[in-house]
C-alpha cells in the first residue's frame, strides 16, 4: 500500500477525527507519517501520543523545531518518501473507509495516471454533491464508500489533484521535480502546479469515483500564490472556470446520489436478508 502523508495541523478537534477515520477506515499495517510542521499544541500532540500507542497501523510522527511554509514542508516529507506512491490527507479530512485501497486501485489501473483525487464535499472539481461547493453530508461514511463502490471504476479526467486527499505516484513527481516549494507557499497552490507539470509529461490526474473524503472546508492559497500560478499558467483559471461549468461528470454525481439514496433505503442486514432463500 502507499505510504499515507497527514500534515498535521492546528485544528485539534479536527485532526482526532481524521486519526479516528483513519483507524476505521484503512488496512492494519499501512505505513502513516504524522508530519507536524511546528503547528499541534499541548493538547494535540497528546492526541497524536495516544493514537500512535494504540493504533493498528504502522504510524510515525515528526515535529520541526520550527515551521516552514506549507508546501515546503510537504515537500520536504515528500522527498523523504524517495520515489515511492504517497497519499497526502490533509489532517482536518475523514476518509470513508476503503479509500486508500480504492485510490491504489485506480493509480494501479494505468500507468499513466500521476494523480488520483477522491471524492469529497468540500473538493472543487471533486465535489459531491455539488461542483465546486462545499456541502455538509449527513451520511454515515461506511455508506458513502458502499455507494462509490457502485460506480465501477473509470478514473475520468480532473483538471488538477486537489487538496483535501491526492494519491501521488511517485516516479511522476520526482520526473516533474518535486513541489515548487521556492514559488508557492501553499499545498494548494504547489499541488495544481505540479499536476500542471505532470501533465506536460503526458501525467493524467484523474478522480477516483470509488473512494470518498470527507472534509468541513476547501484548501485555500496563501498570499501571491495565485498571482505566480497566472503567471505561470496563463490558461489556468479560465480552464478551471469551464471545467465547473461545464461539470463533464455530472453523470457520475447523479449516478453517486442515487446509489446512496437506494442503499439509505434498505433495511438493516440487506445483504443477510436477500441471501436467505
Amino acid at each position: 500500500m502507499p505510504i499515507v502523508l497527514v500534515p498535521v495541523g492546528a485544528d485539534e478537534d479536527a485532526l482526532d477525527a481524521c486519526l479516528a477515520a483513519l483507524d476505521a477506515g484503512t488496512p492494519a499495517g499501512t505505513r502513516v507519517w504524522l508530519a507536524d510542521n511546528a503547528q499541534a499544541g499541548p493538547r494535540g500532540a497528546a492526541i497524536i501520543e495516544g493514537w500512535l500507542q494504540r493504533t493498528p497501523l504502522q504510524a510515525a510522527h515528526t515535529r520541526r523545531a520550527s515551521p516552514v511554509g506549507e508546501a515546503a514542508h510537504i515537500d520536504e516529507a515528500l522527498q523523504a518518501c524517495g520515489d515511492a506512491d504517497v497519499a497526502v490527507l490533509a489532517s482536518d479530512a475523514r476518509p470513508a473507509p476503503g479509500w486508500l485501497e480504492r485510490l491504489a486501485e485506480c493509480l494501479a489501473s494505468d500507468p499513466a495516471i500521476a494523480t488520483a483525487t477522491p471524492w469529497s464535499n468540500a473538493g472543487e472539481a471533486a465535489a459531491w454533491p455539488r461542483i465546486g461547493e462545499i456541502v455538509p453530508v449527513d451520511a454515515a461514511p461506511s455508506l458513502l464508500a458502499q455507494a462509490c463502490a457502485q460506480l465501477g471504476r473509470t478514473c475520468p479526467e480532473l483538471p488538477a489533484a486537489v487538496s483535501h486527499a491526492v494519491l501521488l505516484r511517485g516516479a511522476a513527481r520526482v520526473q516533474a521535480g518535486g513541489l515548487d516549494a521556492a514559488s508557492y507557499r501553499s499545498w494548494y497552490a504547489a499541488l495544481i502546479d505540479l499536476s500542471l507539470r505532470m501533465a506536460g509529461l503526458g501525467g493524467r490526474s484523474v478522480l477516483c469515483e470509488t473512494a470518498f473524503v470527507l472534509r468541513a472546508a476547501e484548501g485555500a492559497p496563501r498570499d501571491g500564490d495565485m498571482d505566480t500560478l497566472s503567471a505561470r499558467w496563463p490558461a489556468w483559471h479560465a480552464r478551471i472556470a469551464q471545467w465547473l461549468m461545464d461539470d463533464p461528470q455530472r453523470a457520475l454525481r447523479e449516478r453517486l446520489g442515487e446509489e446512496l439514496a437506494r442503499l439509505s433505503r434498505l433495511p438493516p442486514q440487506a445483504d443477510l436478508f436477500e441471501a436467505m432463500p
